[in-house]
């Protein structure tokens, strides 16, 4: 059945207080006063914060709003928000009016010592404040709890350190807007008054039928399959990518697009993904923190539309072994707010000195903070995606194409590229077809950090994870090389000399940042370290790059991190890391002490009462008697695997929170883990289905 139509531009936005809905109900003073605030900074006075909060409570109220909510996201990756009513004191007849103040708008208090803090906040030590972040607009949220007024906030704690991802990438984007106009300016361009950083992150998730969710433990508590047999068919044929969407799929699609444009949210592109029952969902690009909070909108979402179709939307980098894993692919670009993309080579990229000054930059910025930029992509997930020829490899390289790379080379030989490659004409061959415009270079879904026409597309991060490690970091380290570049530029007695030897001696220095080839072959692994180039295989490998000297300095010459906020982070990641594969250490416990074990008891005995049978019915039962001696076999390697992680879980525990356990989780607790899926997995090929007491991935991955 076809579901009710809509229209896009009627709804599009209809629960968000944008900058119209703002002008039209704020006095005209009022609202350049919020916008010039918005554009250059500064703070709000409290006469006009109360005109904006009964503007916009008003807004909400109209619209079936009963509770606001400061919406922030802490550092545990996902968003969270205590809901307060708009209801006041009832008057002596027992009347009441729904008021919401300037004060309750721009500031909000939460508890801090609830969330990750790293030691920066003590249990005792609750104070915290979230902190209204003009920049992103207001949202309505409707759910089962009714209609929320969420206010995007940042988090911080009592004595000012930040709390949370926002803060930092707010601090990020005014870095790197302050040192790109600082390049601008080089090139005579004095009407731009900031460099903003927009985001594009496309986003990929499976799902999965909810009933057979529920039976499945592993998915419920840990979000992927902690065991499961490959099903007869994967993704092998290549039929599910771009394949015709299912109808229920299709519903669920549509229902999702229509909560996210009114959202304002621009969700552009839908399809079936690689794997079975995997998809993804592109919007259009946003200024960075925009984009930052409509990611995590659209995860909120999926989740709570899947629930509405019966289903559940999985956002786990690998919810199944041996298929493709799910990752978001961050396209960032930087651009004045004039309308110049700072990134758009033009059709002359090797004439176009100041496109190649950005991307020297950036060559410059990529490799000497690769360790930075694969942290960032670094989550307990995606270490089962990175490095599994299903996304780029754990080593940070720069993929420029055919173009960019003859410019590159011309410049670093000779120190001029007097030539460009074109595109070309493809032709098709076909009379009634027309021929079409070639690009001057092709794609590599094999690189980690492609530049992809007019800006750089960071292929590396988790599906699950938030998009502002990853800004945040981008926008630092460029920041820092556009800074040292402004440093030695503007100070040159001859800038057009200068600006040319500058962009030769960086893009010769950094060179081997730059590689075209296949990501996923074992020769580019050798070759990257006779480069020199990192290779950091895992999430608590990657931590300790966030406080190093080089990354300290960094941070806090832009004022983007403290020393403590740096360390703290640190542990917050130590401990998640430890946190998680603990839970998923337990779970396979359960699943495999409380139901995998005693099914197949049960199923060994059925199988040792069909051998008495048919021998005492005078028949050959030595075909029963080999099956019975495999799954006796089986149950008696889980066994052993099962008390194997027990007591590696109990060695964890005894440990003190920190690098030491993250990493014995990581080297002793995973690869029992291991150990005891292998025979469980090979169980499950032989036991009877009926008897099996889990959904298989066939059930999970065709069956929706």
């Amino acid at each position: 059945m076809m579901g009710e139509a809509f229209n896009v531009e009627e709804i599009f936005a209809k629960n968000v207080f944008t900058l119209g809905k703002m002008k039209q109900r704020l006095p005209k003073s009022v609202f350049k006063e919020v916008k010039a605030v918005m554009d250059r900074g500064g703070e709000l006075s409290l006469e006009t914060a109360d005109v904006v909060a009964k503007a916009m409570k008003d807004w909400a109220v109209e619209n079936g709003a009963t509770h606001y909510t400061h919406w922030f996201q802490p550092l545990t990756g996902i968003t969270a928000e205590k809901h307060d009513s708009f209801v006041t004191h009832p008057d002596e007849e027992g009347k009441t009016i729904m008021e919401f103040s300037g004060k309750e708008l721009i500031k909000g208090e939460p508890d801090a010592s609830s969330f990750p803090s790293g030691g920066l906040r003590a249990t005792f030590e609750a104070r915290g404040y979230t902190a209204w972040d003009m920049t992103s607009p207001a949202f309505l949220k409707e759910a089962a709890t009714g209609v929320i007024l969420c206010i995007p906030t940042a988090f911080c704690s009592y004595t000012g350190e930040a709390l949370d991802k926002k803060t930092p990438l707010l601090r990020s984007m005014e870095a790197v807007s302050e040192q790109a106009l600082r390049i601008v300016r080089l090139f005579k361009n004095e009407q731009a008054e900031k460099v903003v950083a927009s985001v594009g992150s496309e986003q990929e998730y499976f799902l999965v039928d909810k009933e057979k969710y529920l039976k499945r433990p592993d998915l419920v508590f840990a979000g992927r399959t902690l065991f499961g047999a490959p099903a007869p068919k994967g993704q092998e044929m290549e039929d599910h990518y771009f394949g015709v969407i299912r109808e229920r799929i299709g519903a669920y699609m549509k229902d999702l697009n229509e909560e996210l444009w009114k959202l304002g949210v621009t969700a552009k592109t839908q399809h079936n993904e690689v794997a079975p029952a995997q998809h993804e969902l592109a919007p259009i690009y946003e200024t960075a923190n925009i984009a930052v909070d409509h990611n995590q909108i659209v995860m909120e979402t999926m989740k709570r539309v899947a629930i509405h179709h019966d289903m559940r939307c999985l956002l786990h980098e690998k919810p199944f072994a041996g298929v493709n894993g799910s990752g978001k692919h961050n396209n960032w670009s930087l651009g004045t707010d004039t309308g110049v993309n700072l990134l758009d080579p033009g059709d002359t990229p090797n004439e176009n000195i100041q496109f190649l000054l950005v991307l020297a930059c950036i060559m410059k910025a990529v490799d000497t903070h690769a360790d930075l930029l694969r942290q960032s992509a670094s989550d307990v997930g995606n270490d089962h995606r990175l490095g599994a020829n299903e996304a780029p490899p754990a080593i940070i390289s720069m993929f420029l194409g055919e173009q960019l790379e003859d410019v590159v080379r011309q410049l670093v030989e000779t120190g001029i590229a007097e030539t460009c490659k074109e595109g070309g004409v493809l032709e098709t061959g076909v009379s009634t077809l027309p021929n079409l415009a070639k690009d001057a270079t092709d794609r590599n879904r094999t690189s980690p950090f492609a530049f992809t026409g007019n800006k750089f597309e960071f292929r590396m991060v988790g599906s699950a994870d938030s998009i502002a490690s990853p800004n945040t970091i981008l926008n630092a380290i460029v920041a820092e090389a556009f800074c040292e570049a402004a440093d030695v530029l503007e100070k040159a007695a001859d800038f057009d000399l200068a600006v040319h030897d500058l962009i030769k001696e960086y893009m010769t220095k950094h060179q081997r940042i730059i590689f075209n080839g296949n990501g996923y072959s074992e020769e580019w692994i050798k070759e990257a370290e006779r480069r020199g180039l990192p290779n950091i295989k895992s999430m608590v490998e990657a931590v300790e790059s966030l406080t190093t000297d080089k990354a300290v300095k960094l941070f806090e010459k832009f004022h983007i991190f403290t020393k403590a906020e740096l360390e703290s982070r640190e542990e917050v990641l130590y401990e998640t890391y430890a946190k998680t594969i603990n839970i998923e250490a337990l779970t396979m416990i359960d699943m495999a002490s409380r139901q995998i074990i005693p099914a197949v008891v049960r199923y060994t005995k059925s199988l040792a009462d069909t051998v008495i049978a048919v021998k005492g019915a005078g028949a050959d039962a030595s075909v029963q008697a080999k099956l019975l001696d495999q799954v006796s076999s089986g149950l008696a390697q889980t066994k052993t695997a099962l008390e194997k992680l027990q007591k590696a879980v109990e060695e964890a525990g005894a440990m003190q929170e920190g690098k030491e356990q993250a990493f014995f989780y990581k080297n002793v607790v995973c690869t029992a883990m291991e150990d005891l899926r292998r025979p469980v997995d090979r169980l499950e090929m032989i036991v009877e289905k009926e008897a099996w007491p889990y959904p298989t991935y066939g059930d999970l991955m065709f069956e929706v």
